[in-house]
């Protein structure tokens, strides 16, 4: 009879603990699920936000490497020099008021592609009138670096794309830079 009691009590004990557990377990459950929620809604206004910087960021680059006809073809750019716009651009107040959120929202990765592409740039200031073969194809493996971890930052963690492969698009000599024969 003993035996009966003790199991008795071990179901009793059993009966009261499940539900209690249950509810414990969907507690911690609901909870994590909060925090996920919580976090993806972060991530998709920093994505946002992101873009924006990005693409902030990235104009005075766009300029400069715009083919001279495209800069001309618009009647607002006539007559204006596009490595001038572009410098003053960089050079001015609010680039560096966006180059300041970059590196707060940025990720690690990003803010340090940046920060040697503007580190090659001060540091290489003397020659801008005439840069060499080598400075102009380390400023553009540099910007194409720049290029290709923003393209991770934004979800393309795995791509097969490297740095030059970022330039290919928009610069048509993307690929003699790249093995040497360029110029």
């Amino acid at each position: 009879m003993e035996e009966n009691t003790w199991l008795d009590y071990i179901s009793a004990i059993g009966s009261i603990t499940t539900p209690i557990l249950v509810l414990l377990l969907t507690a911690v459950g609901w909870k994590y699920r909060q925090a996920v929620e919580r976090k993806l809604k972060l991530e998709e206004k920093l994505r946002d936000d992101r873009i924006e910087i990005y693409n902030q960021i990235l104009e005075p680059f766009i300029i400069l490497l715009m083919s001279d006809i495209a800069w001309q073809s618009d009647k607002r750019n006539k007559g204006k020099d596009k490595s001038e716009i572009a410098i003053a651009q960089m050079l001015s107040l609010d680039y560096r008021k966006t180059s300041f959120k970059l590196s707060l929202i940025g990720s690690d990765s990003v803010v340090s592609s940046f920060n040697n592409l503007m580190q090659y740039f001060y540091n290489n200031t003397d020659n801008e009138q005439n840069p060499s073969k080598d400075q102009i194809k380390n400023m553009m493996s540099l910007l194409g670096s720049f290029l290709l971890e923003i393209r991770k930052s934004m979800g393309n963690e795995t791509t097969k794309i490297d740095n030059w492969g970022m330039l290919e698009w928009f610069i048509t000599d993307a690929r003699e830079m790249r093995s040497g024969t360029y110029l």
